[in-house]
């Protein structure tokens, strides 16, 4: 098991920084989730990682020894992309077992490890998968393949680039499960790159989340989501409610109403109320006491699993995550003392 250290990494387009001073350490043996906006820097930090980049200043180690100048053949990692990259013209079983030919792995022990690279991805009838090409198979059952072709290499490094994002909503789910399942069995240093939230936050053993070519903000998946640092961490995970709002000792105002806060920030402040943290307030409990805000419940959206909320609290709109709709009207939302985020204002 490796520990990848990036130290001061840049990397600059023209006059655009991808990477501004990255500097992070991805923990051996673990699961890394690299999150963040479209733009954030990300991809090329992982392409750097993987020798695809080369980067402008900083360096890259694994368990310490400096693979910044070496090609991407000699750091030992293997890649698993978007868009599968698989030939089309050869079957699975030569698809998988390419990397080994490479490297001129006798053809007994290639037959060996192909199969047992199939079989760990639970591709389902290894010997009938193996015969067939590429384009005979779903998206799902291609995304194994091509997590197979990297396992059976033996990486050092793991390094996955957005793998499930060209597949329907079904198979991410399931296919996210298996991709943590079989990082832990294999136990290789693990780095994942996602746009998508949910899926970092299941998968993950750490989060890191980038902006602008910088990271923001790094820890477990509960710490980033329940302790946001920033602002942009705060909104950017979940559906964040952004309203103007100004702080005294004790409370925060918002909309002309009251909500106790005991935090720092004085004056303007810019309040983010994460919409799974609202609940619309039973009516017998509306005049209780506790943190609530009251409003005009304009539309509710049936969105499967839930009811979303759209309550008209003075000038603004917030979303409020409820499990049975409401009849429009005037309600009042309850708000958790320590799901009051303020961040001073812009």
């Amino acid at each position: 098991m490796v520990r990848v250290s990036v130290e001061g990494v840049g990397k600059g387009y023209g006059s655009v920084e991808a990477l501004r001073s990255v500097s992070l350490d991805f923990p051996p043996g673990r699961l890394t989730a690299i999150l963040g906006p479209s733009g954030c820097g990300k991809t090329t930090l992982l392409r750097s990682i993987a020798g695809f980049v080369a980067v402008d200043g900083g360096a890259i180690r694994f368990d310490g020894a400096d693979v910044t100048a070496l090609p991407p053949q000699r750091r030992g990692t293997a890649m698993v992309f978007q868009s599968y990259a698989l030939w089309p013209h050869m079957t699975v079983f030569d698809n998988v077992a390419y990397g080994l030919r490479r490297r001129g792995v006798p053809a007994p022990e290639i037959a060996r490890r192909v199969r047992e690279a199939l079989a760990l991805v639970e591709i389902g009838d290894v010997e009938a998968t193996a015969r067939r090409k590429p384009t005979a198979l779903s998206g799902g059952q291609q995304q194994r393949v091509a997590l197979a072709r990297a396992i059976v290499v033996e990486p050092r490094v793991l390094l996955l680039d957005e793998p499930l994002s060209n597949l329907d909503a079904k198979i991410r789910q399931r296919l996210r499960v298996e991709v943590r399942r079989l990082q832990r069995r294999v136990g290789i240093t693990t780095i994942y790159v996602t746009h998508d939230q949910e899926e970092a936050l299941a998968i993950a053993d750490r989060v890191v989340l980038m902006n602008r070519g910088a990271v923001v903000q790094a820890g477990t998946p509960e710490e980033v989501y329940l302790a946001p640092a920033t602002e942009f961490v705060a909104d950017f995970l979940g559906v964040g409610n952004r309203v103007e709002g100004r702080a005294e000792p004790g409370a925060v105002h918002v909309e002309g109403q009251r909500l106790p806060y005991d935090g720092a920030a004085r004056g303007a402040v810019l309040v983010i109320l994460r919409s799974s943290d609202l609940a619309l307030a039973p009516p017998a409990a509306r005049s209780g006491a506790g943190p609530r805000l009251t409003g005009h419940l304009e539309e509710s959206l049936f969105l499967g699993a839930y009811y979303r909320h759209y309550v008209r609290v003075g000038e603004a709109v917030l979303m409020v995550d409820g499990p049975a709709s409401a009849t429009p009207g005037p309600v009042t939302i309850t708000v958790p003392p320590d799901r009051v985020r303020v961040y001073p204002a812009a």
